[in-house]
């Protein structure tokens, strides 16, 4: 064994300790869920005159609806490019639709220079937000079922193994950064998660496809070294593709930041970039290395088998 099989516990240490931080991350603070998973109503609030953040929250705190409620300034950019607060986010959980006017006329009432577009309010019941986590997981499983089915036909069924298992450590890894830094996760994020699924998918396979095609007439104990050299071949062409996907993306994320400030969508590309570092990393390193274990596990089956 050379190269990447011979070293293959490396990532796979180092995946597991991310795994586990994620688990105990998960564990101990749970995922920060928008509101279109929890159910809940969202204040947009720009502002135009000065104001700190003291102040909302002694409104918000003398309103029962909005007592104790997540506050989030929102910032933005001046000419100068420099950075200015515009605004303040206020989450919590429903409100009533007729509470509501009440909630926008007392902040009209203290902060007076707020105008009809200057007050936005998102509401979301929880009756939508549970169906929407479900439709979510079950777009989750028929792409994996799918995604199956279509290696094991033009594979076999230990590719599509060895493809699935670190697709499914991908976006783990994506949910355990979000657990970690506590990055609210929304329907976007759900989006960006399949949109991970099917880009990493894609480097993995063409790896599989050089494997195929170098396997030929090998023999077994020659498969190591098969497995290294299409991971070899396909290696300039994998980080190209994710470097080509990685620029587009963080001029994404600039724009959003600078231009539109929409954290929904900063966080949406934030987990697309996440995805393709860890998809990168797990079809090199991962997904053929896993395959060879998995080949060699079948194989001493097959010889402990009585004659």
């Amino acid at each position: 064994m050379m190269g990447y099989i011979r070293r293959r516990r490396i990532p796979y240490i180092l995946s597991l300790l991310v795994i586990l931080a994620g688990v105990i991350s998960l564990i101990v603070s749970g995922l920060n869920l928008g509101i279109d998973f929890t159910g809940g109503t969202i204040f947009h609030v720009n502002l135009a005159e000065e104001f700190t953040l003291d102040e909302v929250k002694e409104l918000t705190d003398s309103i029962p609806e909005l007592e104790g409620a997540a506050l989030q300034l929102v910032q933005g950019r001046d000419v100068q490019g420099r950075v200015t607060t515009e605004g303040v986010v206020i989450k919590t959980s429903y409100v009533e639709e007729e509470r509501r006017s009440a909630i926008l006329k007392a902040f009209r009432e203290r902060f007076p220079s707020l105008g009809t577009d200057d007050l936005r309010v998102e509401s979301v019941g929880g009756v939508i937000s549970s169906e929407l986590a479900r439709q979510s997981l079950i777009a989750l499983v028929v792409a994996i079922a799918g995604m199956i089915a279509y290696i094991t036909i033009r594979f076999e069924f230990k590719f599509a193994l060895a493809a699935i298992i670190p697709l499914l450590h991908d976006i783990f890894v994506v949910v355990a950064i979000f657990s970690l830094f506590q990055i609210e996760a929304n329907s976007p994020f759900i989006a960006a998660l399949l949109t991970i699924f099917g880009y990493s998918v894609n480097n993995t396979i063409v790896i599989f496809d050089r494997i195929r095609e170098n396997l030929g007439r090998k023999k077994r104990e020659e498969y190591a070294a098969v497995a290294d050299q299409s991971i070899r071949q396909s290696l300039i062409r994998t980080i190209n593709t994710s470097l080509t996907t990685l620029l587009t993306l963080l001029a994404l994320l600039v724009g959003f930041y600078y231009f539109i400030g929409s954290s929904d969508l900063i966080a949406f590309v934030t987990a697309l970039i996440i995805g393709v570092l860890v998809g990168t990393y797990s079809s090199i390193f991962i997904s053929a290395p896993f395959w060879w274990d998995l080949t060699e596990l079948a194989s001493r089956r097959v010889r402990r088998r009585p004659a």
